[in-house]
């Protein structure tokens, strides 16, 4: 029983019952997750070259298996960030990611905000779904609710009742403009 609740915990998202907050953190989680996937692709394609440039540069140990983990950080993370499932660790990876590309800008270029602006707006984005999750509208919800039907899945629950029955409950009279 307490693998479910955690596990339930896991997938529980922040629950607003705002259907436009939640649409817009859907769609931004949609739109970032779809733009992150081809930084992963671009590493791979010469993941030596990649190696070279950033993770030699930064001193870092294992420079070809951690250019292999960023890329697939980004290949596998970004994707579940899009769809939203496996939000929070999905993009706790991406955010790390973000965080050794800031760095890396920082010490190539110092605090030039062209040059660093991307990797901190892809940061910034990561760690909000870091600390949210999915929202409403993602595929950990769906777990969420499915695991756990007790607090804050409820609340995901009766918006969605309250929304049935208020479209139930609406008749023709409610409809009609009194003068």
């Amino acid at each position: 029983m307490q693998l479910t609740t955690f596990a339930a915990k896991l997938f529980q998202p922040n629950v607003n019952p705002n259907f436009w907050s939640q649409a817009t953190l859907a769609l931004a989680r949609a739109v970032i997750g779809i733009m992150m996937v081809h930084n992963g692709l671009d590493k791979l394609a010469n993941i030596e070259s990649f190696s070279r440039a950033y993770v030699e540069y930064l001193g870092l140990p294992f420079p070809i298996f951690l250019s292999y983990v960023a890329a697939y950080t980004e290949l596998i993370g970004a994707p579940l960030v899009a769809i939203g499932l496996f939000t929070r660790p999905a993009a706790l990876g991406l955010f790390s990611t973000m965080l050794v590309a800031m760095y890396h800008h920082v010490s190539v270029a110092g605090l030039s905000l062209p040059y660093l602006e991307l990797s901190a707006i892809y940061a910034a984005c990561f760690l909000y779904f870091t600390v949210n999750g999915g929202g409403l509208f993602s595929t950990d919800a769906l777990i969420a609710n499915v695991l756990d039907t007790t607090t804050l899945s409820l609340k995901a629950k009766q918006v969605m009742r309250l929304e049935r029955s208020f479209q139930s409950t609406a008749t023709p009279q409610d409809t009609e403009i009194s003068v």
